[in-house]
């Protein structure tokens, strides 16, 4: 079970890791040089896209840092 855990857990840094350069290097500046209100729309979902992933990696993180915090 700790091998499907840490395996999971890697997997998931990795992709996050990969995709925020991506998003900010790559797929996001293409999208705001085309200039189009179609792919302003996408890039502004985008990166709300990212930032929810974001704060919800971080809500995650400390939960599982501090599982007593918040509750009684």
């Amino acid at each position: 079970m700790f091998a499907m855990k840490l395996t999971l857990i890697v997997l998931g840094a990795l992709l996050y890791l990969v995709g925020t350069p991506g998003w900010f290097f790559w797929a996001g500046p293409e999208l705001l040089s085309t200039g189009t209100t179609e792919t302003l729309i996408y890039a502004l979902f985008g990166t709300c896209a990212w930032l929810l992933i974001s704060f919800g990696l971080a809500i995650h993180i400390i939960k599982t840092a501090r599982p007593t915090a918040g509750g009684r």
